[in-house]
């Protein structure tokens, strides 16, 4: 297995075989290879861009708070040279496994954003961070939390000796 990062490897205090890196950390818990990735801020935002597929979308901007994120850009009006302040908070959670991400707040110049609109972001939003920060695709995600300069998530990797095989 190639590791994107220097690495190095420690032994747990139960025996187990820890790999730390910069962006990565392996260990075992109960047979279960847990992976822990940090996405940092640049990476974040050039995934919501991404997520929200707007060309009329300029200088997004992402601000790591306690818990969630708020994400500001400028939006190009379609007819006009006018430009109009798209503002909204995003919180990320787990279920089954899998990120979930909910905006809140959603606004262009303080105004309420189409509901339709939200939730497909919703879920690209989900999608596209989940994908960026998975390192195994056999993984399922236990947790993620909002740093002050990056998103940290644990992932649960089965063995067969966690299977209880």
């Amino acid at each position: 297995m190639d590791f994107p990062v220097p690495f190095t490897l420690f032994k747990g205090a139960s025996g187990e075989v820890l790999l730390v890196g910069k962006e990565i950390c392996f260990g075992r818990v109960f047979g279960c290879l847990v992976i822990e990735v940090d996405l940092p801020e640049s990476t974040i935002q050039e995934e919501i861009a991404a997520a929200l597929n707007d060309p009329l979308i300029t200088d997004l901007q992402v601000d790591l708070r306690q818990g969630y994120i708020f994400v500001t850009a400028d939006r190009k009006r379609v007819l006009g040279d006018e430009t109009d302040m798209l503002s909204f908070r995003l919180d990320l959670g787990t279920h089954d496994g899998h990120l979930t991400a909910v905006i809140s707040d959603a606004k262009i110049n303080d105004e309420p954003v189409n509901e339709a609109y939200v939730t497909v972001w919703n879920q690209r939003l989900a999608q596209r961070l989940e994908e960026a920060a998975k390192r195994n695709p056999d993984s399922s995600l236990q947790s993620v939390s909002v740093g002050d300069d990056a998103l940290n998530f644990i992932w649960w990797v089965e063995t067969a000796r966690s299977r209880g095989g």
